[in-house]
C-alpha cells in the first residue's frame, strides 16, 4: 500500500468516526446519563447548558468529519490545510492529554484520546510528503 492510498484511509477512518459524534447531537440525555455512570464518572445531573455544550461538541466533532472526508477525496489540492491538521492534531492531543490529566478522567480515556489524536498529527505529517504529487 503507497503513501497516499495510507493518507486516503486514515483521513477516512477518521472522518467516519468523527461523524459518529453525530449521533450524540440528538441522543436522549438518558443515553450520556448511561455513558457516564459506566465508564465510572457517576451521576450525570441534567442542566441546559450541559445538554447545549455536550450537543454543540458533537456537532463540531461532525462537522469536522464532514470536512476531512472531503478533504479525502482531493488530497493533492488539500495538503497545505491537511500539514495544517496534522499539526493541531499534535499540539491539541497534547492540550487533552493535560486537560484529561488534571480533570482527572478515566486512564483509559486519558491515554486514548489524546495519545491517539498526536499519533494521528503524527501520521499525516509522516505521510504527507511520501505522497507523489499528480
Amino acid at each position: 500500500m503507497n503513501a497516499r492510498t495510507m493518507l486516503v484511509l486514515l483521513v477516512r477512518m477518521t472522518a467516519i468516526a468523527m461523524l459518529c459524534g453525530l449521533v450524540f447531537v440528538f441522543c436522549p440525555f438518558k443515553w450520556m446519563t448511561m455513558i457516564h455512570s459506566r465508564i465510572g464518572m457517576g451521576s450525570l445531573e441534567f442542566t441546559p447548558l450541559l445538554s447545549y455544550l455536550t450537543r454543540s461538541l458533537s456537532a463540531m466533532y461532525a462537522i469536522v468529519g464532514a470536512f476531512l472526508m472531503l478533504i479525502s477525496f482531493d488530497i493533492e489540492q488539500y495538503r497545505p490545510l491537511l500539514k495544517l491538521s496534522g499539526w493541531i492534531a499534535i499540539l491539541g492531543g497534547i492540550g487533552v492529554t493535560y486537560l484529561d490529566a488534571i480533570l482527572k478522567l478515566p486512564a483509559f480515556w486519558t491515554w486514548m484520546e489524546g495519545p491517539l489524536t498526536i499519533l494521528l498529527g503524527i501520521a499525516i505529517l509522516w505521510l504527507l510528503p511520501r505522497i507523489e504529487k499528480r
